[in-house]
């Protein structure tokens, strides 16, 4: 008996017109990633009944959802559809900004070695991370919400490829606070929420549909402490921005701007005799003249 195996694994998706229905004839396309723990969830619902045994008598499952994380290597024109579902947004000559849109999506995981097939219906970007080392390629993970699963003995039809650009690196490319280059950067991540919660109701076993909170965007920018100029935007709650514009090795680019955070904290902890590194969490809010509290760029390479 074959034992699936991680390397014949894959994924797919295609968005949805409809929450939680895929097209009747759907063009499937790969989703590039690490890693995924997409799932179905559901609750154990325990008696809540005394018995002189002490024992439970009875538990249940409770109402179904999906959930999980699908890791990736950020890379360009591989994940705009995607990226357009954690920003509630569309792509405009090559800009995206964060919208009210939402965006649905069937996946599919194929355990192609062993024959198995689950679908993931009614999914919703809920969180997105972005992760940038140095001497590193720049890593992500999407945190998928959605509405059931069911498995099938077939995949949904032979997927299409993405782009297959190489990965974004950590050293490729250009990065400023407030509106100038600096040069001792140690890490910058970005995180995006949106809230997402599922409208349970009574007789169904699934959501009819998520509610979507506010579009938080969050992050820590940590550097070698040099001088006291970004602590002091800390201590005198000024507002500045970030933006980071990352290249491959072909000369595509995807450009992420910040345009309007505040620090939220700032710390300089000293554990070894290594740099003093200060680590700034910070919290973005909109900007009126982008319109937006995030906004990606991206270029194709001439």
């Amino acid at each position: 008996m074959a034992l699936a195996t991680g390397a014949r694994h894959d994924l797919s998706y295609v968005p949805e017109v409809t929450f939680g229905t895929t097209p009747n004839t759907p063009t499937m396309k790969y989703l590039r990633q690490t890693g995924n723990t997409l799932a179905l969830a559901k609750n154990a619902l325990a008696s809540a009944e005394l018995r002189a045994d002490r024992q439970i008598p009875f538990i249940r499952h409770g109402q179904r959802r999906v959930q999980g994380d699908i890791s990736f290597e950020l890379s360009y024109g591989a994940f705009d559809d995607i990226l357009e579902g954690a920003l509630f947004g569309a792509w405009s000559t090559n800009v995206l900004k964060v919208g009210t849109t939402q965006k649905f999506y069937t996946f599919e995981r194929r355990f192609v070695d062993v024959g198995e097939y689950y679908r993931f219906t009614g999914c919703m970007v809920n969180t997105m991370s972005l992760s940038i080392r140095p001497d590193a390629i720049v890593t992500g993970s999407f945190g998928i919400v959605g509405k059931d699963m069911s498995n099938a003995s077939s995949a949904l039809g032979s997927p299409t490829d993405v782009a297959s650009n190489e990965p974004f690196d950590s050293f490729t490319g250009t990065i400023e606070e407030g509106g100038a280059s600096i040069a001792t950067v140690t890490a910058l991540d970005i995180n995006i929420d949106n809230g997402l919660d599922p409208a349970m109701v009574v007789g169904a076993s699934t959501t009819p549909q998520f509610f979507a909170g506010r579009s938080n965007v969050t992050g820590t920018l940590s550097a070698y402490f040099e001088t006291e100029a970004l602590l002091q935007k800390f201590i005198d709650e000024t507002e500045t921005s970030i933006e980071v514009a990352l290249e491959d090795v072909d000369g595509n680019s995807l450009t992420i701007l910040l345009p309007r955070i505040k620090y939220t904290g700032g710390s300089m902890d000293v554990t070894n005799e290594d740099g003093v590194v200060v680590n700034m969490p910070f919290q973005a809010v909109r900007d009126s003249s982008e319109a937006t509290n995030l906004k990606l760029t991206r270029a194709a390479a001439a």
